[in-house]
This record gives structure tokens, sequence and C-alpha cells, in this order.
């Protein structure tokens, strides 16, 4: 048999796979929801003074077994031509920040001449993040609408969108002011990638569906009616939108050492399950049992983007072959993992390959878990560069990371068609046309594989035995690529292996891959630079959580059931 290895860093790390991947057990929201329900944290609304124009604050508390941490949010009556979700908007439906402990009526009346105006105002180190929000408003008025008259929502509208509220920002580590991210590192809740924000945005569900009822019973009452109380399953169903555009594309780029720590944790998990011998007969039970409910979201998953459509009309095609896979019995063979992932490689699409990829991992939470522990990411020992190092072995390294860069030939127009820089109106992140915009001297350093060409090419006429610390003092313009070529080779999965600046890029393919690792479901790109997304649709809500249910509510359990007596 053939020897099982870990996936190689140059098939994982393309942009059309990366841009390919699907939530896993390790993705940060599930992580976060899995230690919630395991160490019984308790959740209390501690306040909800909005009036009938949907204007005030609310406080919802969570305690831990040590701490406790309070999201505070702010409702805005939101004039509809002011309703952006670009980054420079002013004003927003709901604005909110996630204080570390409980705040005192000081603390909200202080935050509340901060949190609505957002970069325009500052917090302290008692805020760990900040963030705002803007409704969907023709399901939010559907709802309300809905209610208002007695009955409950149409569910297929309600899963046409998925979210009542999105978030066009979530800050954390040091923005505006906030904690940084060292002063929370070593809280075991904080330990893995994100949990801040994904606890904030978590928190930030509830406050919505409250809020939703509220504004449902205030207009009912202004009509001398009694508004129905919406579903909890409904409620259920929906998450928390966002929307990401190109500022969240160079991320995985600036934090290479973290971004490592993030797949090399994926490929670990799949790595251990994949030399499992056998699969016990539960084991096989449970998968098939996943995959079906993950059919559900395939189903109802919908773009209008072309190369998502084609990407969906391929992994619909995949499911179906899956299923005949499946009906031969192979998972009852010796490592049937590993089977079904090479079949997979052999005759799936690269998003269907990475929805197997992610699937395998679920019966295995004993053997995956503890992976979490090892996604967060120091970057301090890998920025000095070692300056020892010979140039032959740097060289060598060159080659075996950038061989395909090096290959390249980066006078080609098409190859460095685009340039990425800072817009200095939008304070955003673009990706420009180079040879049709004034924007090449203004470019960011987002190019690694043309930059380590160019080093590659610099270092022509330099021995083999020179170190690399006197060819930097002849040439220190190769600094940030040689250190990141030395960083790759200390953490393999820290590099994009692709081109990011040619006329082919698509900045979506790393929107996906960060945002599958957040644990986001039914990407729906609106262009190949933004990106639409769900998060926590279908989990369980705050009071509702258990250990029972904490793990596989991402993937829906069929047809949703209204409760016997609910309108």
């Amino acid at each position: 048999m053939n020897t099982i290895t870990r996936r190689d860093p140059e098939l994982v790390m393309r942009l059309a796979r990366l841009g390919s991947i699907h939530q896993s057990r390790l993705s940060f929201m599930r992580v976060l929801l899995r230690r919630l329900a395991r160490e019984g944290w308790r959740f209390e609304n501690t306040a909800f003074n909005v009036n009938d124009a949907g204007e005030g604050h609310a406080v919802y508390t969570v305690y831990s077994p040590d701490r406790a941490y309070s999201l505070i949010a702010y409702a805005h009556d939101l004039p509809p031509e002011k309703r952006s979700d670009r980054v420079i908007a002013e004003a927003w439906d709901a604005t909110f920040t996630l204080f570390d402990g409980v705040p005192s009526a000081a603390d909200i009346e202080r935050l509340s001449h901060n949190i609505p105006v957002q970069e325009a105002g500052r917090v302290s180190g008692t805020e760990l993040s900040v963030s705002r929000a803007n409704r969907s408003v023709r399901l939010w008025e559907h709802v309300v609408s809905s209610l208002v008259e007695g009955h409950q929502p149409d569910l297929e509208q309600i899963r046409a969108v998925g979210y009542l509220m999105r978030t066009t920002a979530v800050y954390g580590s040091g923005k505006l002011g906030a904690a940084d991210r060292e002063m929370i590192a070593d809280r075991p809740e904080f330990r893995a990638p994100f949990q801040v924000e994904m606890l904030s945005v978590y928190l930030t569900r509830w406050f919505v569906l409250d809020l939703v009822q509220h504004m449902a019973d205030r207009r009912a009452a202004a009509e001398g009616r009694v508004a129905a109380q919406l579903s909890p399953e409904i409620g259920r169903v929906m998450g928390v939108g966002n929307s990401t555009g190109l500022g969240m594309a160079p991320f995985l780029l600036n934090h290479p050492v973290l971004f490592n720590n993030w797949v090399a944790a994926r490929e670990n998990a799949i790595l251990a399950v994949r030399r499992l011998a056998k699969a016990k007969s539960e084991e096989i039970a449970l998968f098939q049992s996943l995959v079906a409910r993950s059919k559900i979201t395939i189903d109802q998953w919908h773009s209008e983007h072309p190369i998502q459509i084609e990407k969906l009309k391929g992994l619909r095609a995949d499911a179906a072959k899956v299923d005949g896979y499946l009906a031969g019995g192979c998972l009852s063979a010796e490592h049937p993992w590993d089977a079904l992932y090479r079949w997979a490689e052999d005759n799936l699409s690269l998003e269907g390959q990475e929805w197997i990829a992610s699937l395998i991992l679920e019966p295995y939470g004993a053997h995956v878990d503890r992976f979490a522990e090892e996604m967060a990411g120091d970057n301090t020992a890998t920025f000095r560069i070692a300056g020892a190092m010979s140039v032959g072995a740097l060289r060598t390294l060159l080659l075996e990371i950038y061989g395909w860069a090096i290959d390249t030939d980066w006078q080609a127009p098409e190859n460095r068609a685009r340039a990425w820089y800072v817009s200095e109106e939008k304070l955003e992140p673009r990706l420009g046309e180079r040879f049709e915009e004034p924007i090449e001297e203004y470019e960011q350093p987002l190019a690694p594989g043309r930059d380590a060409a160019q080093l590659f090419n610099a270092l022509a006429h330099w021995p083999d035995e020179a170190q690399v610390a006197d060819f930097l003092l002849r040439h220190p313009e190769h600094r940030h690529v040689l250190r990141r070529a030395q960083i790759v080779g200390r953490a393999p999965y820290a590099e994009i292996r692709d081109n990011t600046i040619s006329d082919q890029v698509l900045p979506i393919d790393m929107l996906r891959c960060k945002l599958a690792f957040f644990g986001a479901t039914q990407f729906d790109p609106r262009s190949d630079r933004w990106v639409r997304i769900c998060m926590y649709g279908n989990a369980p809500l705050p009071k509702e959580l258990t250990q029972e249910n904490a793990d596989f509510w991402v993937f829906p359990a069929g047809e949703t059931q209204l409760e016997e007596g609910v309108v």
C-alpha cells in the first residue's frame, strides 16, 4: 500500500484549491461553540433599552468558569440613504463592542459616544472588539410584517438570504484602541484564532433576533394587535451575514506564520484520519448521515456569480458520485478514509475534493479537535533573518518554494497586469490595472512570487559559500522576500504558490479560504473581489446550547418543523 503522507504544499497552496476549501471541525466558530458547551458557559440578557423607533442599547453577558464577557449593542434608526456596507460608511443599523467583564452604567454611557461612530471614536483595553452591522432590508421587513400580521415568516425567503443583519466589519487586536491580542492570548478561551470576534458575532445573532421581535411587538401594539412570537426553529435557521471585500485578501499574505498554522492544522488532521486503518460502524453511519445533511446545504446554496454557479454545478455532480461510491461499501475496507480521499482526487472537482477532505474529519473529534490548539501564530521568532545562511542554501530554498515563479516570464504583461495598493479616498486595499492606472509607485509588497524571482536572479553571480548577510549589505531591497523565504522554509504552508498580480488572479479565492477557516457557509461572490457569506446559520441559540447540539449544527438536519401550536 502507498505511504500515507501529508499533502504537499505545492498541491494545497494553489489559489484555485484554497478558494474551494469548506468549513470543518477546526473552523473557529465550531471550536468556540464546543468550548462554550463543554465548559457550561451561562448566557444572560442584562439590559434591553430600545424604543419604538429601534434606537437604544442592549447588553448580553456570557459567564465562563473564570470570567464574564458582555456584548454591548447600540441600535440605530438609520435612514436608507445612509446604509452602506463600505468601510468608509459613517452610520449603521447597529454597532457593537465585546466588553471584558460586565459593563457599568458609566461604561455604557462612555461607549455610546464612541461605538456608534466606529473609526471616528476611541475605545480602551476593556473593549475586546468593535463591530457594526446593517439590516437585510427586504428580509427584515418581511419578518417584522409577518409577525405583526400574526404568522411566521416564509421559510424559503429566509433561506434565500440566510440572515437579518450582516456585519460589515468586526475589529479586534488593538483596532481603535481596543485590547491588543497579547493582552488576552494566554486565556484558554481565546487561544485559538479569532475567538473574540466569533464570540461577538454569536452574541450579535442573539441581539438581532431580540430586536426584530421587539420591532414587531412595538408595531403591532401601535396597531392595536399582538405580534406572533418568532419560532425558535425559524430563528435558528438565521445566522449573521457578512460582506467581505478586498480588505481581507492581503491578510493571508501579510500573516504567513499564522496562515501556515491554520493550513497545517487542517492538513495534519486530514492526515491523522487518512491513516486510520479501520472505520467503526458507528463512524461510517455518522459520516453517511453528515454527507446527506451536507447535501441539503449544497442544494440550498445559490449564487448569481458565473464562477460560483459553475463550481456549484460541479459540486452537485460530485455529491451524486460520492453517493455511488458509498453505496459500494468501500468504507468497510482497510484505510477507508485514505481510499476515499484518493478516489476523490481522481474523480471530483477541486470543490468536491475539499468538501470530502473536510467531511472525513467529522466522526473523529478525539483525533482532530486537539489541532485547534496549534492554529494560533507568533511571528516574533520568525522575523529575524538568518544571516549566516549560505547563498547556496537560499538558492535551493527558493527553487523548492518558488520554482513556479522562477519559471514565470515576469516581463509578459499578463503576468504582472495587476498591482495592489491602498486607496487614499476609500481607505481600502485595491487591486488595480498596472498598465491602465497610475498606481505602480503605490504598490504594496503583495506579489511574493515576483519578488522571489527577482531575488533568485540577483543571486545569479554570488558563490554558494557566501553568506546572505553579505548579500543583503549589497542588496537591502531584497530583505523582505528573503525573510519570507526563510519563514516558508520553516512553515511550508505559509505561502500561496500562485501569481497574485496576474490578469487571471481571483481575490475571492483568498477571501473564501479565510472565511472557510472562520466557519462560513454558502459563499456568494458578488464579483471577483467581494463575497457575501453566512455565519452561525442553524447554530443553537445561546440558551439552547448543549454538548449534544454544539458539534454538528452546521449540517442542516432536514425539513424545519415548527413546534406544535406555533402559528
